[in-house]
């Protein structure tokens, strides 16, 4: 019955949350509507809202979202490809629980994680 998931995660500027999704990561709005203090962007099937939260402290935002993809190894080299600064301790990997990883953070803090099976 369930059929799919948005995260909501939180976001101080708007704008440049915005910039951030669809110029660097490949993201498009969702709709025609411009909502006040809230944004929904999407790419394939996918999609990720965000809340306006200006007191927003990025050292202290803990907000991360899992995103599976059924080709790793191409969204990787596009992020690179666009300069996207991959997370220095989460670089593309293969982990023990058998995901293939890495991660990044959005201007927020928020750990954006990339996973495939192996």
């Amino acid at each position: 019955m369930l059929t799919a998931i948005h995260p909501k995660l939180p976001m101080r500027n708007k704008a440049a949350t915005r910039k951030y999704y669809l110029d660097h990561l490949g993201f498009t709005d969702v709709g025609n509507e411009d909502y006040e203090g809230y944004l929904m962007v999407e790419k394939d099937s996918i999609e990720i809202h965000f809340f306006e939260f200006k007191a927003l402290d990025p050292k202290e935002n803990y907000g991360q979202v899992y995103i599976r993809t059924n080709n790793i190894d191409a969204v990787y080299e596009s992020l690179l490809d666009k300069k996207v600064p991959i997370h220095p301790n989460a670089p593309l990997q293969t982990k023990p629980w058998g995901q293939k990883e890495f991660s990044i953070l959005d201007p927020d803090n928020n750990l954006l994680t990339f996973g495939q099976s192996v």
